[in-house]
């Protein structure tokens, strides 16, 4: 017995702490984040939040996967979210890791992210808590630096536009769903004005004035926009102007001209919707889909739960071929050094 001991000890317990050190934990993991650096707990709760982390099977330490950040939109939470995109579905078809931030009742009762709170609007607040969280997440699991991606619909795709501004040297690529442009709205008061018709800010010079900023800021991340025609929510008009001002921060910080394709009609299951992409330089710096038809909800989701929609195009799809069509150039660079 004790000669069997020392073998496993020489040899059994190694190869085994060995394979287990390969081997990431898979499947749905759900914890608690609090900002390390606070002095004292925030009353608003933007130092804390829950979060739920999608792991496909068969992930080693030595991989390097893309991670996906999904932001759910009000009265939802990160599980209603993942059911109802069915995103965990297309994380294991493509073997990528999905983040779900939860907002909490405390820091807002219908679990909205407050996406227009000055803190948050200038990379600070509930910006700088999903910003840590993120690199936390990418700390921790076998995640590609150059192919981290954050989308969101409604609140969450407002808040998305917010950590693609303020945050942009973490992210790939940007998806905002049935959303708002950045700084679209600056209280809780002129956040409802801005979601039943569009902001009362212009998309330009807001662009202008967040560039001169954002001095460390190189470029503008790649966005895709997905908004539904008959969306009474979130007034269509948010959509444009967020193409708007995609197209100014990409002029700002590049002198070149921001060109619009045609428009593409494509048609799926008997509903239509319109595609347009904006390149600079050959490079697409948005991409924007119209859904006609469809509301305030997530489209080709499971409408067993709220703001989704059965009917096509399937919008995770749709999001996971832009995103995944993007690299980090700055990461790339950091990567063959």
């Amino acid at each position: 017995m004790r000669k069997w001991l020392k073998h496993w000890a020489r040899g059994g317990l190694p190869l085994f702490r060995f394979y287990a050190k390969r081997l990431t934990r898979a499947g749905w993991i759900s914890g608690k984040y609090r900002l390390q650096a606070t002095a004292r707990r925030d009353r608003r709760g933007a130092d804390n939040c829950h979060y739920s982390l999608y792991v496909p099977a068969g992930l080693r330490t030595t991989d390097q996967v893309p991670l996906l950040v999904m932001l759910h939109g009000c009265r939802q939470d990160a599980h209603s979210f993942a059911e109802g995109t069915r995103m965990n579905g297309l994380a294991s078809q493509h073997r990528f890791i999905v983040l779900y931030p939860e907002q909490s009742t405390r820091s807002n009762s219908l679990r909205c992210w407050n996406w227009f709170r000055h803190e948050t609007l200038k990379g600070g607040g509930e910006a700088h808590l999903l910003a840590s969280l993120v690199q936390r997440t990418m700390s921790r699991y076998p995640i590609d630096p150059s192919r981290v991606y954050i989308a969101g619909m409604s609140a969450g795709g407002a808040m998305a536009a917010v950590l693609a501004c303020r945050w942009g040297q973490l992210f790939a690529a940007c998806v905002v769903v049935s959303g708002v442009m950045y700084r679209g709205a600056q209280s809780s008061v002129e956040a409802l004005v801005t979601m039943r018709s569009g902001s009362r800010a212009d998309p330009a010079r807001v662009a202008r004035q967040a560039v001169r900023e954002l001095t460390g800021s190189s470029a503008t991340v790649p966005t895709l926009v997905i908004h539904g025609s008959d969306d009474t929510t979130v007034h269509p008009r948010n959509a444009e102007q967020t193409i708007e001002q995609l197209c100014a921060f990409a002029q700002c910080r590049a002198d070149a001209p921001v060109v619009a394709s045609e428009e593409h009609l494509v048609t799926v299951a008997g509903r239509s919707y319109r595609s347009t992409d904006y390149c600079q330089n050959e490079r697409i710096v948005a991409r924007e889909i119209i859904v006609d038809g469809l509301e305030h909800a997530w489209s080709g989701g499971d409408d067993r739960y709220p703001f989704n929609d059965a009917a096509g195009p399937d919008a995770s799809v749709l999001l996971w071929e832009f995103v995944s069509s993007f690299r980090r150039v700055e990461a790339v660079a950091q990567q063959r050094a």
